[in-house]
């Protein structure tokens, strides 16, 4: 039970949602859905609070209740300046307004931070630790992870704009679970003795990689943070993190706990910069043995590149997706509408996984988009900070136009703008709950990556046509299957070229259960047993044996 708890908040958040009463919306008036104005949104102001629960959206944002502590780069167990002296501005979504200043990493900082890293894997007690103490300190740091659950949840929150229920509910517990997986884990990495076909004892040895380079994403800093360095410590190894420009607080902060759990100095390194300068120098570093990276993939081509370039070291890469969510005629039509409403729309829809693609069989159509739009107009927008909200701002600016580009591509492509499409307030970075329908394979909102708030419903007449559909796609990283057939739900898991299906349920991440795509959804798997194996070398050690009594 204690491994499935924080997964299954998930689930329990997703059905209090379904089950919340709520009353029914009017109809959208057409002239709702002209372009914003560039003074904002106060003209359309009362017809905005009709169609969708935004309230939280017009009103003061709330001041969080967590002070910024650490905002210089973590080198050899030291909070420092960087090499350059210069800082960076990290951001309230919810504003635009600047949070604090944080050093800017670049390449010189990435060197000192890995030679800190190797000098604590070559003469460092890390790697020389037994197993069962260095799970100690991992346990040490799952229970301060979840005495510390509110202060990280509110950086998280105040950083990256995502519902602070999410964060401290579901996202903070989570970290804590996997940390305590991974502690499990760390005196149960063993070889093997086996057989040869001679007088030789052969050992077959699993060994720590070294100093691996990590690089994670905007959009789950705790979660990508826990899913890179937990195996990574485990195993023995040491390691260099760079953290996404938009959203540096949270690993900073939970760094400073895992040293307080004991972690010795070096092991550890977290340095906060851009891609181009800091980001590029560690698969570019010689002294880097693994380097793992979650982003998208145009970025993760780049790392691959950078990598062979360099030293051939090894690479993990977990990149973009395009999933299915694909809903048969047998399915219960109003679950199936809050189940892909929670796919797409979780996290403000920018999750790698999310599930963009509704393919929704042609004799329910109809319906499922009615209620499609019902839905999404009850969805709360607003500060993240309230109580209730389930959606809160973009990252910044770059994202928010970039998802409001799209959506005029659907509109200029013939798609059915069913409802939302514009931004919410005049400040931060609001998008409205968006929905296309009669949308169509070619389309860009329909092959392209929008990781945003915009669904795209298309319609399928049969079980042949979706599975060739959905798999015609550069992407493989998750799909969901929504029937109440066994037969048709082997016939999808099985067909979906993708790395995870979830069959009558969207985002499940159990600690065990490994995370990854297929195609150009990256390379390696994330969590579970499969993770070790990314920070593992395999040794075969051969002696020969005389006068043996067997073989």
């Amino acid at each position: 039970m204690a491994r499935r708890a924080a997964s299954s908040l998930v689930s329990r958040c997703l059905l209090a949602r379904a089950s919340a009463p709520a009353a029914a919306p009017p109809a959208v008036p057409s002239a709702l859905r002209r372009p914003v104005p560039a003074d904002g949104m106060r003209g359309l102001l009362p017809g905005i609070l009709q169609r969708f629960s935004t309230a939280a959206a017009v009103e003061e944002p709330i001041t969080p209740s967590v002070q910024v502590n650490y905002t210089k780069l973590l080198i050899n167990g030291n909070f420092v300046d960087s090499a350059s002296g210069k800082t960076f501005p990290t951001l309230d979504p919810r504003t635009g307004e600047v949070i604090a200043h944080v050093a800017e990493g670049d390449a010189e900082d990435i060197n000192r931070a890995v030679a800190a890293a190797r000098k604590a894997f070559d003469e460092g007690p890390w790697p020389k630790m037994t197993a069962y103490e260095r799970s100690r300190i991992l346990l040490r740091f799952a229970d301060l992870i979840e005495k510390h659950n509110d202060e990280l949840a509110a950086l998280e929150t105040w950083d990256n704009g995502k519902p602070y229920e999410q964060a401290a509910q579901i996202e903070v517990p989570m970290v804590a679970r996997l940390m305590r997986y991974y502690a499990g884990w760390a005196d149960k990495i063993h070889g093997l003795v086996v057989p040869a076909d001679g007088p030789h004892h052969v050992q077959i040895l699993h060994e720590p990689i070294g100093v691996a380079g990590q690089i994670i994403p905007w959009n789950f800093p705790l979660l990508m943070f826990a899913w890179k360095v937990g195996p990574a410590l485990a195993c023995g190894n040491t390691l260099v993190l760079k953290t996404a420009e938009q959203t540096p607080l949270s690993a900073l902060y939970i760094s400073k706990l895992l040293h307080e759990a004991g972690l010795p100095e070096g092991v550890v390194n977290v340095v906060s910069g851009f891609g181009p300068t800091a980001g590029a120098a560690l698969p570019s570093h010689m002294d880097v043995d693994k380097v793992a990276f979650t982003g998208s993939t145009d970025t993760g081509k780049i790392i691959l590149e950078l990598a062979a370039k360099s030293n051939l070291k090894s690479v993990t890469l977990e990149l973009g997706g395009k999933s299915p969510f694909i809903i048969m005629d047998d399915a219960d039509v109003d679950h199936a509408v809050e189940l892909a409403h929670f796919a797409l729309f979780f996290n403000q829809g920018q999750c790698c996984c999310a599930g963009s693609r509704t393919f929704v069989h042609e004799r329910i159509y109809d319906e499922f988009v009615e209620k499609a739009k019902a839905r999404a107009l009850k969805r709360v927008v607003g500060d993240p900070f309230r109580k209730g909200v389930e959606q809160g701002p973009q990252i910044d600016d770059e994202q928010f136009n970039k998802i409001l580009r799209y959506i005029r591509s659907g509109v200029d492509s013939g798609a059915n703008l069913v409802t939302g499409g514009d931004r919410l307030g005049d400040k931060g970075y609001y998008i409205q709950p968006t929905i296309f329908s009669d949308v169509q394979d070619g389309m860009k909102i329909a092959q392209e990556e929008i990781f945003g708030p915009v669904q795209s419903i298309l319609k399928f007449k049969d079980l042949n046509e979706v599975i060739k559909r959905a798999n015609a796609s550069q992407y493989g990283l998750a799909a969901g299957v929504f029937t109440n057939s066994l037969d048709t739900a082997n016939t999808l898991t099985r067909a979906l070229r993708v790395g995870t299906v979830w069959v009558n349920c969207f985002d499940i991440f159990d600690a065990a259960i490994p995370f990854g795509g297929y195609k150009m959804s990256g390379i390696g798997r994330e969590k579970g047993i499969d993770s070790l194996k990314n920070y593992l070398q395999v040794k075969a050690v051969v002696t020969p044996i005389k006068n043996a009594a067997w073989l």
